[in-house]
């Protein structure tokens, strides 16, 4: 299930397989990001606390976050595995586990869409040499129905029941760390996820539809803002801006202009990845903004996706400005104070053990290739490692080792 969300993974290792698990997850929720946003403006705008109060237009909430998006992602992640057969089947597997069900079932609509896709995929491959001319779309159609219809009961009586199972226990654990006012403390795994691209597998697989469930509730929701928050990424551009190598301080306005405005927060890890010292930054930035958001009740109303300061405040609720605002400020402080002074200010480091003089035009070759060989690192997967036979063949002798 390649997708362009993420870089494309090979190997087999452990860290190759959760960025996979991430793409997967990215790769289903991200088409269908326009009905979240369409979901979120309505929320923002008509519930009883939003900008505009309207009864009638309030009604589209419930349905939308309940049937509609658990639906879309089901749907999708079932055209994935078996294109418009399996998402159709995933669609009506979906519904099995959404109704009666009082939570929103994004986690169970990430399996078992593309779980019923895969059974009819097994299905056609069984089939598929054996049906007489003539017969073919019956076989399809009866196939398809057949499975989507015990996929949705199988939905109904095991996958809801267990998705809620787990959706109440992660958020025991949440309202746990909120109520001793500890929730800064994820950012301690969130940051440096981030930057190994798992950021949309947090964000629309963990804490989004926790964050759903919440502001169900209370009308806005914290979690919507641990992954997303610009801060952090603007506080580090910056501080290269300032402090950083000379030869890549031009690089960041550019880049603080992507993440900052854009949401794209992909464009600033190979800056982190480059100094692995700096993820001490993100996490403090990161828990600083995410204390602020808690010691003034901030929250949002629905994802902010992109995380650009736009969406933030597309999905701000009517009463919520200062602390979202004062959330973002404070941990791009915080990552810009501690990113300086772990890049010491922008004093010269040694280029080498020996101390030897380095010319400025070689130092800047240095950094450049530093950057380059850190935007190697953060996409490394997006070609596999050439094979001895590739190195024979071109008549070369293969290396056991491959420059970064």
């Amino acid at each position: 299930m390649a997708t362009p969300y993420t870089p494309p993974v090979h190997g087999t290792g452990v860290k190759a397989t959760i960025q996979r698990l991430g793409g997967h997850l990215a790769g289903m929720v991200m088409p269908n990001i326009g009905a979240f946003i369409a979901w979120g403006l309505i929320t923002a705008l008509f519930i009883p606390t939003g900008w505009l109060p309207n009864e009638d237009f309030a009604a589209l909430v419930g349905p939308m976050i309940t049937m509609l998006l658990p639906v879309l992602i089901g749907y999708t992640g079932g055209r994935l595995v078996h294109g418009q057969r399996g998402a159709v089947v995933g669609a009506v597997a979906t519904v099995g586990i959404v109704v009666g069900s009082e939570v929103p079932m994004f986690l169970g609509a990430m399996i078992i869409g593309p779980l019923a896709a895969y059974l009819v995929k097994l299905v056609d491959g069984l089939v598929q040499d054996r049906v007489r001319p003539g017969f073919e779309m019956l076989v399809d159609n009866f196939s398809a129905g057949i499975v989507g219809a015990g996929m949705a009961l199988v939905g109904v009586w095991g996958i809801g029941p267990v998705v809620r199972a787990l959706t109440n226990v992660a958020g025991d654990g949440v309202d746990w760390l909120v109520t001793n006012h500890l929730l800064g403390l994820v950012s301690v795994i969130v940051e440096p996820a981030k930057v190994l691209f798992l950021n949309n597998a947090i964000n629309h697989g963990v804490l989004g539809p926790l964050g759903v469930t919440e502001a169900a509730e209370n009308g806005k929701s914290i979690l919507f803002m641990i992954e997303t928050n610009p801060g952090p990424g603007l506080g580090l551009l910056l501080a290269y801006f300032l402090f950083g190598p000379r030869s890549l301080r031009p690089t960041a306005p550019a880049a603080m202009i992507i993440h900052f405005l854009g949401g794209i927060h992909e464009v600033y890890f190979p800056y982190v990845l480059m100094k692995p010292r700096l993820i001490l930054a993100m996490i403090a930035g990161g828990a600083a903004g995410v204390s602020t958001f808690m010691v003034t009740g901030a929250g949002l109303v629905a994802t902010p996706s992109p995380g650009s300061i736009f969406a933030y405040f597309a999905v701000t609720p009517k009463s919520g400005w200062f602390g979202v605002t004062l959330g973002i400020l404070i941990a791009a402080a915080v990552t810009f104070g501690v990113a300086a002074v772990l890049l010491a200010f922008g004093r010269k480091e040694p280029d080498d053990a020996d101390g030897e003089a380095v010319t400025p035009e070689e130092q800047a070759d240095l950094e450049r290739a530093e950057l380059a060989a850190a935007q190697r690192r953060s996409a490394a997967n997006k070609r596999p490692a050439p094979t001895a036979r590739e190195s024979v063949d071109d008549g070369s002798s293969p290396s056991p080792v491959r420059e970064a």
